[in-house]
């Protein structure tokens, strides 16, 4: 069942961006001392709005520690009466407040039904890679990843193109206890640009553990030469986790945008959302 927001309560959108290099990734840790993007806005939300209590954000995707995020999507849940005297400066008094690695871009109230994380149909990410043989460009070193062989983005994409469509990413991702890794791959492409930065657009309905640093790792090794095009495929159909494909470094990878349906549809999207996935003709038992 979706959640509903509570009697006296507002649900606001944030939408966001962060440079993850500092960060110990989005969620609140209980070590003390330690930096993560949820704790760092929800510190400032109190602040402004002089709160005592401090309002949980809700992420559209947990990033990991030195992923970065140009188009995440979070809500929390406000008090009707502080939204009500807070919302035409509270965007302004968040700039105030924030570190500068953090930036919210847009507070609103959401509409209903809406869920930043169980109502989103697609999240974009971009990994970024160069084979330059004299290394990253220095002002671009905390977001692009050298890889200090030639790279082959035909064989690259060729591989990548078997990857595509509803499968059971186990191989590609960590696992979590009681959490399903089926998904469906819906965009992954790479393009290398004028600036010989390898760009991996990857798009799909949700994402686990790893995945998408998982699967540039196998690309990276079809393209270098080390191993065929058709070896990602083969991994993937394995199921279990080969000891060759490598979780790149985090720093090139970017949350680019995050994707929802129409107003009307976001309730909808937010219950099923919350069903455990099963693959065509998988057993019940």
């Amino acid at each position: 069942m979706a959640d509903e927001v509570e009697p006296g309560f507002v649900r606001v959108r944030l939408d966001l961006s962060y440079d993850g290099k500092e960060f110990s990734g989005w969620a609140k840790q209980p070590r003390q001392g330690t930096r993560t993007v949820q704790g760092e806005i929800e510190d400032a939300l109190r602040t402004v709005t002089r709160s005592a209590e401090t309002y949980q954000l809700t992420v559209a995707g947990r990033t990991d520690a030195g992923v970065h995020a140009r188009g995440q999507v979070a809500h929390v849940d406000l008090p009707q009466e502080l939204w009500a005297e807070h919302e035409e400066k509270l965007l302004r008094r968040l700039a105030g407040r924030l570190p500068h690695d953090v930036r919210v871009w847009k507070v609103a109230e959401a509409p209903s039904g809406f869920n930043a994380r169980f109502s989103a149909i697609w999240r974009r990410y971009a990994y970024r890679v160069t084979d330059n043989p004299g290394g990253v460009d220095p002002l671009l070193r905390g977001h692009v990843l050298w890889h200090d062989w030639p790279l082959d983005v035909a064989a690259m994409n060729e591989a990548a193109a078997q990857l595509l469509g509803e499968h059971d990413f186990a191989a590609y991702c960590k696992k979590r206890e009681g959490a399903t890794t089926i998904r469906t791959l819906q965009e992954l492409r790479l393009e290398r640009g004028a600036d010989g930065i390898i760009t991996a657009t990857v798009r799909a309905d949700a994402f686990c553990h790893n995945m998408v640093r998982s699967l540039i790792g196998a690309l990276l090794f079809v393209g270098d030469g080390h191993r065929g095009a058709d070896w990602p495929g083969k991994v993937l159909a394995a199921g279990v986790r080969d000891s060759a494909v490598h979780v790149v470094r985090p720093h090139g990878l970017t949350l680019e945008e995050v994707g929802y349906p129409a107003d009307e549809l976001l309730a909808a999207r937010n219950i099923e959302a919350r069903n455990k996935r099963t693959l065509p003709g998988a057993g019940c038992c």
